[in-house]
């Protein structure tokens, strides 16, 4: 089996990356493979078009390759709400929470990560044409094996961009070089503080997968929340693969922004999140409208959520 993540130095997935490197998967019978492809909506439409079983990935990016939630579920979150940061250039004169500071500016943000930053930005009062506001991807290829965040955090210290929209461990790496700050962190209650339930990590696959084999997504589900509480429990665990995957530097540094999240780390999915979801994909053109929550998640593993 394979799972695919949009991102392999990161928070994000990281329960997904330390269930097959741990070897949760494994100790639940699934012989998993972990994929690094970038953007999170070609994960997608690769996963429907048979080359994935799994997705770790943003939640609303499922849409991307099945539109009005026709043919996949979210099968659990790795961690609950959104959890990309805005981040500017450290010598910008502006306090946390001040968005109409990025008037003017270059914002790096991923395909389809990008849906999320202009919406709070709407949510806010900008306007990304009156206000020259440029929200694209950061100069440069994203390789295999390679994080945006982190690129778009040596771009921002290289000058290349003005902000960028991203993870934490971006986030971090901009923080701890002195390039840049966070302006703005969903998560931690800056607002638009709606902008919480627009996306979340998720473990994503196919009707068709859930169909042929629903004793192998079971097991993919309780390998999650096995990883999420071992985590939880031992937070060494993190850096033990960081060392496995990771360049030395962010290698030191995944454990303290993992610990962060893990108040966060809670496999459930509640209506008022897929609402709030599906709200924010409706109002951007990509949903039709309103969408059953049991058309949109795997509710036969519920029970499966709470270890």
């Amino acid at each position: 089996m394979k799972i695919a993540v949009p991102d392999l130095i990161s928070n994000s997935y990281f329960p997904a990356v330390a269930a097959v490197e741990l070897g949760f998967f494994r100790d639940e019978g699934l012989d998993m493979e972990l994929v690094h492809y970038f953007p999170v909506n070609k994960c997608c439409e690769l996963m429907r078009d048979g080359e994935f079983d799994l997705v770790a990935g943003s939640a609303h990016s499922a849409l991307a390759a099945y539109p009005n939630w026709e043919g996949a579920k979210l099968l659990a979150t790795l961690a609950q709400g959104m959890y990309w940061l805005l981040v500017v250039r450290a010598d910008m004169e502006c306090e946390r929470g001040d968005i109409d500071a990025v008037k003017g500016l270059y914002i790096a943000a991923a395909p389809f990560v990008e849906l999320g930053l202009k919406r709070m930005l709407a949510e806010a009062g900008l306007d990304l044409e009156r206000d020259k506001i440029k929200v694209a991807p950061a100069p440069g290829e994203i390789k295999p094996g390679v994080s945006f965040g982190v690129a778009a955090a040596n771009s921002l210290a290289k000058g290349d961009v003005d902000a960028f929209w991203a993870n934490g461990m971006g986030a971090e790496t901009a923080i701890r070089s002195g390039a840049g700050k966070v302006l703005v962190d969903i998560r931690r209650g800056d607002e638009p503080t709606k902008a919480f339930n627009y996306t979340c990590p998720a473990l994503i696959g196919s009707d068709a997968f859930i169909v042929r084999d629903p004793d192998a997504a079971a097991a993919a589900v309780r390998a999650i929340v096995k990883t999420q509480k071992a985590i939880k429990e031992d937070l060494s665990l993190v850096t033990k693969v960081g060392e496995k995957l990771f360049p030395s530097d962010d290698a030191k540094m995944i454990a303290d922004v993992v610990a962060r999240d893990l108040p966060y780390y809670d496999a459930s999915i509640s209506e008022e999140f897929v609402l709030g979801m599906n709200a924010f994909m409706t109002d951007l053109g990509w949903l039709e409208g309103p969408v059953a929550y049991d058309k949109v998640v795997a509710t036969q593993y519920a029970d499966l959520w709470m270890d």
